[in-house]
């Protein structure tokens, strides 16, 4: 290659990484993690209506995001419907599906037998405000509103239970 093309190439590729860098500045949203208050959303509700992070205050409350596809949020679902049934009505428990319909998710769950709180975040707005990456993920939230647990992967009854008593001062 000639010294003309490769300096066009340079050149090129300087001003895509500047162009990069200053888009990703300008775009970045405001986002919550560990520690931080818990941003309040609101979303739809499986049974209708909707439902706000607020609703909840003064209580330890338990977020996890799931998508019916997903093979380990599929094999944590017996611990986290035996967590709803022994501990969700003193720690609430709220699953957020992002970009599914609830059709699809009352097929998934044969039209959640369980009594599960379905929250669904069909724009991502909410997931992404959290930092989720994938799915599951897990956040625990104590009763001041801040988070206290961001966890990825899949959790047990045990685990939930530990954390919503760990915070529950």
């Amino acid at each position: 290659m000639n010294q003309r093309v490769i300096k066009i190439l340079v050149l090129i590729l300087i001003v895509s990484m500047f162009g990069f860098f200053g888009y990703s500045l300008v775009t970045k949203g405001k986002s919550t993690d560990v520690g931080d208050k818990a941003y309040n959303f609101e979303l739809p509700k499986y049974e209708g209506g909707t439902s706000k992070l607020s609703d909840y205050k003064g209580k330890v409350v338990i977020i996890n995001y799931f998508a019916s596809w997903c093979e380990p949020c599929k094999e944590e679902f017996p611990e986290l419907a035996s967590y709803q049934k022994d501990y969700g009505d003193k720690y609430p428990f709220l699953m957020i599906n992002r970009g599914e319909t609830i059709d699809r998710i009352k097929k998934a769950t044969k039209n959640n037998k369980e009594g599960m709180n379905y929250l669904f975040d069909y724009n991502a707005k909410v997931s992404k405000m959290y930092n989720v990456t994938g799915q599951p993920e897990t956040f625990v939230i104590d009763k001041q509103g801040i988070i206290r647990e961001h966890f990825n992967g899949p959790v047990t009854e045990m685990q939930l239970y530990n954390w919503a008593k760990k915070y529950d001062k």
